[in-house]
């Protein structure tokens, strides 16, 4: 795409891609578990909501989720602490089934039958740039109608269809979609 950066950040420009900006604001409204799993009660909580049905249990095998019935059991006794390895499992296939589970839902309230939602984009953070390689880069908005795209490709963890599905969007904003590519932030509510 002619519009894409190359070598962003060359000048002192600071910023994350929009996907990862989306992603940020898609994890805060799927409503994780505060507490961290290296706390007694966040592994706790994370256990019971991956195995306290049949279909949890499989969509934690699905994510990665490997360990025995004998383990999982033991887990949640208390008899037996997981590694710091199958502390990043547990917490990795804990985020992949939470998120699989509020997609549909997310959808909806984001869709909300074809009036979409208002999105806020922040700017990309040019103050450590000179003067002169500063572009005049304002905050804009704009109504995502389609995100069926995007939240599917949330779900399943897929970066570059993710990428892609939001620049897809970010075109709407006209020519100066390019500089939008990376921001500083953007916002929505569901």
């Amino acid at each position: 795409m002619p519009e894409r950066n190359i070598e962003f950040g060359k000048y002192g420009a600071r910023g994350i891609k929009g996907h990862e900006a989306v992603a940020r604001q898609l994890d805060a409204l799927a409503g994780y578990i505060a507490t961290p799993v290296t706390a007694r009660r966040g592994l706790q909580a994370r256990l019971h909501y991956l195995t306290r049905t049949d279909h949890a249990r499989a969509a934690a095998r699905a994510a990665g989720l490997t360990v025995t019935d004998r383990t999982l059991r033991a887990w949640l006794d208390g008899t037996r602490t997981p590694s710091r390895k199958n502390l990043e499992r547990i917490e990795q296939a804990y985020r992949t089934v939470r998120r699989e589970n509020v997609a549909r839902y997310l959808l909806a309230r984001l869709n909300r039958d074809g009036r979409g939602t208002r999105v806020e984009i922040h700017p990309l953070n040019q103050s450590q740039v000179d003067r002169p390689r500063q572009r005049a880069v304002e905050f804009r908005t704009m109504n995502v109608r389609r995100w069926d795209r995007i939240v599917a490709a949330w779900a399943a963890g897929d970066d570059q269809e993710f990428d892609d599905a939001w620049i897809d969007q970010v075109t709407d904003l006209g020519s100066q979609w390019g500089q939008y590519e990376y921001v500083t932030n953007v916002g929505f509510a569901a």
